[in-house]
């Protein structure tokens, strides 16, 4: 199923027949005055812990799960940010019949047990709670869960009983769970996977041996066409619904892990505190690519309350274990910048005082809990080495320098790149070693090693910021896309899990057009009448971006429509809104005209609208630029 944003282009093609008569749509360009991205949950910054299935899989106990809470406290990691302690897959027994309430293995978590015969985890949140730590529990937005779905048949800890009592999930119970795991139990974060709406097809093995009732397949995991966007996404907001009324403190964390799949990149961010980019991470430097690239281009889909999720840190295992600390600190360093939450996946009492010492790496998780909320764009990207740069709330600058490849390089990094001038000071975040420079320098890199520098110099823009120097508080409700495309600058390594069977990796994760930073939506240099721009917004036509103003007087832009256009569009017109009312728009823009000033007051104005609204619909809308796009002092 597509998603055709232009509502008035849907009413067209649905009324193709003589005399019909199509209802008025609503106009989805129109500005609405209210930020749309989720401000719900409690995620105001990424959250921090640790989650069991990195370290144990769907094997996971009480003992293993209080041994690594306790880790967390003594070892001060806790006192750093990480306090949520999240049981995935394989904590239940079965779904009691007839009145579907859920039971607890009690051979795994004793203290679940109860005097009438029921069972209840109701005391081991309250012993985290006591702890200072927060409590994260698992379930699937289907009937089942992954390790039923995808586990083999020896897999441990599947559900018990008849085919009624195995359908652990969500579907057809979210109000029923959401009340016992957050009411009654008082657990303060979910995780809701999605393999139960992917995987049980009526010809799967499983289900054509009646083990299980076949449910869609909703999602066709490889192919967007082929998944029912719609209803995904209906599904997972009845579950931030019931959530939003079971707590309506906001006190609680929905993390979404449909692993990219469904364009979740674009509606994901509407609904959850933190969503899935990418299928699971595996403790591989080319997994960690992987995942590292399903999150890298999106920094304008994720914000205070609303984060990208590359995955669990696999810091501790394979690649990533005592023997290869440059690639664990790597991995760290990334997340960091990324904003990805911070979900230890170790066991802990496995961990040396080096991996507790990284993992507590004060620098990097300041810079991942940065209020400012800003996820580091690419300043400069290749397949060998990137430069990724995060504008903090003090205004100073992160830069990460990532050698990809397993040979030693290194990067030049240009005062260009952090958008500042004069000479600047650096600071490396590891060894603590300062510096400055004046233009450029060169930073040498060992294989897979990231270079984290904190620098502080004149901003190029002085009296204010770019917008994409502030990807957090630019949110693009609509961004164009009519029909969501497979991402192909996404890295595709070995599956560990697949080996070379198969023909391999294709690929996915719609996100191809998605709003950018300082480049098209297509990846290219933004251009307009043969002028080249270094930074700026690219979107596509038919968009609108919310944008909030923390007490800036002025909005500039020079807009146009970008060179790379095919004229699917026509003339492009540009408006801005505040709090929703018209500031300023453009003539009507073709492809081939300069790019025109346009500029509004916004000293009382919250919320910034930015529509590029196009003279036709298109379901190949072409791209636009909001160059040079500022709030300014």
């Amino acid at each position: 199923m597509t998603k055709l944003p232009l509502a008035s282009f849907l009413a067209v093609l649905a009324c193709l027949t003589p005399g019909c008569h199509a209802a008025a749509a609503p106009d989805p360009l129109a500005p609405t005055g209210r930020w749309s991205a989720n401000t719900r949950g409690q995620a105001a910054t990424p959250p921090m812990g640790w989650n069991s299935w990195n370290a144990f899989g769907a094997a996971v106990d009480e003992t293993k799960l209080m041994a690594s809470a306790r880790l967390l406290v003594d070892s001060g990691l806790a006192a750093k940010g990480y306090r949520y302690v999240d049981i995935d897959d394989g904590w239940w027994l079965k779904r009691r019949m007839p009145d579907g309430r859920m039971l607890v293995r009690t051979a795994n978590f004793p203290s679940a047990t109860t005097a009438d015969g029921g069972t209840s985890l109701r005391p081991l949140t309250d012993r985290l709670h006591a702890m200072g730590l927060k409590a994260g529990i698992y379930s699937d937005i289907g009937r089942n869960t992954c390790s039923q779905v995808f586990g083999g048949a020896d897999a441990p800890n599947l559900p018990e009983g008849t085919q009624a009592e195995r359908e652990t999930g969500l579907y057809g119970h979210v109000e029923q769970d959401i009340a016992l795991y957050f009411r009654e139990w008082n657990f303060d974060l979910i995780k809701v996977d999605g393999c139960g709406i992917r995987g049980l097809g009526p010809d799967n093995p499983r289900v054509k041996a009646g083990l299980y009732r076949p449910l869609g397949p909703v999602i066709d995991f490889d192919d967007l066409p082929r998944t029912d966007i719609a209803e995904v996404r209906r599904l997972y907001g009845a579950v931030a619904d019931a959530l939003a009324r079971t707590r309506p403190a906001g006190d609680y964390v929905l993390s979404l892990c449909l692993w990219g799949s469904a364009d979740v990149r674009s509606w994901g961010k509407d609904i959850g505190n933190m969503s899935r980019t990418s299928e699971d991470i595996s403790p591989t430097w080319a997994r960690l690519l992987h995942n590292l690239d399903t999150t890298a281009r999106r920094a304008l889909y994720a914000h205070p309350g609303s984060w990208n999720d590359p995955d669990m840190l696999f810091i501790g295992k394979g690649e990533f274990d005592a023997a290869h600390m440059v690639e664990a600190r790597s991995h760290l360093a990334l997340w960091a910048m990324l904003n990805a939450p911070l979900l230890i996946g170790m066991d802990l009492r496995q961990a040396t005082s080096d991996q507790i010492a990284l993992l507590g790496w004060a620098q990097a998780i300041a810079l991942n809990q940065d209020r400012a909320g800003n996820q580091a764009v690419l300043a400069y990207d290749s397949a060998e080495v990137q430069i990724y740069v995060k504008t903090l709330a003090d205004g100073t600058k992160a830069v990460a320098l990532l050698n990809r490849s397993a040979a030693p390089t290194h990067a030049t990094l240009t005062a260009e790149h952090a958008k500042l001038t004069g000479t600047i000071a650096t600071t490396d975040l590891w060894t603590g070693k300062t510096g400055s420079f004046t233009g450029e320098t060169t930073v040498p890199l060992g294989p897979h090693e990231t270079v984290l520098l904190k620098l502080v110099g004149r901003h190029r823009l002085a009296n204010g910021l770019y917008l994409s120097e502030m990807p957090g508080s630019v949110n693009p409700a609509i961004d164009g896309v009519v029909q969501p495309q497979p991402d192909p600058l996404v890295h595709r390594g070995l599956l560990p899990w697949n080996d070379t069977r198969g023909t391999g990796e294709h690929p996915r994760y719609g996100g191809w057009g998605g709003a950018a930073v300082d480049t098209g939506p297509y990846g290219q240099q933004l251009q307009a009448d043969h002028e080249k721009l270094d930074t700026g917004i690219g979107i596509l036509a038919g968009s609108r971006m919310e944008v909030r103003n923390a007490g800036h007087a002025r909005f500039t832009a020079r807009v146009g429509v970008d060179d790379a256009a095919w004229g699917n569009s026509g003339a492009v017109t540009f408006l801005v809104y505040g709090d929703g009312r018209l500031l300023a728009q453009s003539a009507p823009l073709h492809a081939g005209h300069a790019l025109v000033p346009l500029a509004a007051d916004v000293h009382d104005v919250h919320l910034i609208e930015l529509i590029a609204r196009p003279e036709n619909a298109s379901v190949a809308p072409d791209p636009v630029v909001w160059g040079e796009a500022a709030l300014l002092n």
